[in-house]
């Protein structure tokens, strides 16, 4: 697996889009998985893996620290993408199946 490297969300979000990750997923907290909503498909943390992540750290503001996520899955035939906030505006559904997720990988 190459590892690639980015100085913005921006930047890494249109190389994931390039590269086939177009999809946008959202957090379900309530039923623990990814929704999808063009396709109406949800997945849970067994239906999909994290392929990369990106970190980004907010040199001046807090509120720009956030992590990208590229998410495949082979069941669904979906590549895409979950970004969240970290450390003092993350959100703990996210954290909770990216920690259920660490285990398969």
């Amino acid at each position: 697996m190459k590892n690639y490297s980015y100085d913005t969300v921006s930047e890494a979000m249109k190389h994931l889009a390039e590269r086939g990750y177009t999809t946008d997923f959202e957090i379900m907290a309530e039923k623990e998985c990814l929704i999808c909503h063009q396709s109406a498909t949800n997945l849970s943390p067994e239906e999909f893996v994290i392929d990369e992540i990106y970190r980004f750290e907010g040199d001046s503001d807090p509120g720009d620290e956030m992590i990208v996520y590229a998410i495949s899955s082979e069941m669904h035939g979906l590549k895409g993408i979950v970004i969240n906030a970290f450390g003092l505006y993350s959100d703990p559904a996210v954290y909770k199946i990216v920690e259920r997720l660490k285990r398969q990988v």
